[in-house]
């Protein structure tokens, strides 16, 4: 067997628009696990939802618009990435040991730095609104 397909997944047969229509099933699949499993997850996604609507309604932009609702979406890519990597460690293994705290450590300050670019975007384009 050459070496290619031994490492390739049996997973990854599928081209062109099946394998689109199998991705975007993927990704409702982890959508829905990490809203049923993932708190923190449920908390950023309902608190955006909420900041979603407070931007379409506020005078902004577009670009500031873009702004407010990127910073938001890229916390919940970030949660979303967290809990993959939470996932994972959990998997490998239950006993502690420093590299399965280093890699979920490293995942908490990744969403902790979303959190704070989100802060930091919204802070700004609502001092630029209300200066106007």
């Amino acid at each position: 067997m050459p070496v290619d397909e031994m490492n390739t997944s049996p997973f990854k047969g599928r081209t062109g628009l099946v394998r689109i229509w199998n991705a975007f099933h993927y990704s409702l699949d982890g959508l829905v696990s990490a809203y049923r499993h993932e708190s923190a997850f449920r908390q950023e996604l309902w608190l955006g939802i909420v900041m979603a609507a407070v931007a379409v309604l506020l005078p902004a932009s577009l670009v500031q618009m873009a702004l407010l609702l990127g910073s938001v979406l890229l916390v919940l890519i970030t949660e979303l990435l967290n809990s993959a990597v939470e996932a994972v460690v959990d998997r490998v293994s239950a006993e502690r040991h420093d590299l399965a705290k280093r890699a979920k450590d490293m995942g908490s300050a990744a969403v902790f730095i979303s959190l704070a670019s989100c802060v930091i975007v919204w802070g700004l384009v609502l001092v630029d609104i209300l200066s106007d």
